[in-house]
């Protein structure tokens, strides 16, 4: 697989366009991951980048990298601070009556031994919440803008599935896994704010396989 794109580049971070189906950390049964284009993303520098934040295995799109030790602690704490808007699409199995909102669910983790583990709304969970606006239909399916105010582990996943009722296409964890050759879902854009320095501001162009459902950008 060739070294992902390169959507931003200063001195103390990149934004790369990951591709779907690429995990960030090696598999524990081996294969390729993100870990394999480090050293070309150097670009001249001493350390390889780290990705200081995570996307699912099957999702696309932005991804930040800090390039030094100290601009990781920065960008991390911007995350945990909430000065990062993500943008996310997604398309989902079925049609949405309503044309935006908001959903509010807290999540919780379980693990059983023949599903593995997965998330659920549940009362005592962490609290997270997703803005969302319908954008097109296609095929019976839609294309939606999510946009999360949290970061939950597969928030949006369980979002769509539990708060929409209708799970994104292709996601064999709280879908039917049909539909798609992955999970729907791409990290469109991204702006991360910095103190003293103009924000890092990134955007993703759709992947193939979501104009192969019919739809594309613009």
């Amino acid at each position: 697989m060739d070294t992902p794109e390169i959507l931003y580049e200063d001195g103390e971070a990149l934004v790369i366009d990951k591709p779907g189906g690429l995990p960030i950390e090696r598999p524990r049964k081996g294969g390729a991951s993100l870990e394999d284009h480090l050293d070309a993303l150097k670009l001249g520098f001493r350390r390889a980048p780290v990705p200081v934040h995570r996307l699912d295995t099957d999702t696309s799109g932005c991804l930040l990298l800090a390039r030094n030790p100290k601009a990781l602690k920065r960008f991390s704490r911007a995350f945990e601070e909430r000065r990062v808007d993500k943008r996310y699409l997604g398309v989902v199995a079925g049609e949405l009556p309503e044309a935006e909102g908001t959903i509010e669910l807290a999540l919780a983790k379980i693990s059983s031994a023949d599903k593995g583990w997965r998330m659920i709304p549940a009362k005592k969970g962490k609290p997270s919440v997703t803005h969302w606006r319908r954008l097109a239909a296609a095929g019976g399916n839609t294309l939606v803008e999510f946009r999360p105010e949290t970061g939950r582990t597969h928030q949006l996943r369980v979002h769509a599935a539990s708060g929409l009722r209708v799970p994104l296409l292709g996601d064999p964890v709280y879908g039917d896994g049909k539909g798609a050759p992955r999970t729907m879902l791409h990290a469109a854009g991204l702006v991360v704010q910095r103190d003293g320095k103009p924000p890092i501001e990134a955007v993703a162009p759709l992947p193939r396989e979501f104009a192969a459902l019919g739809f594309a950008d613009g």
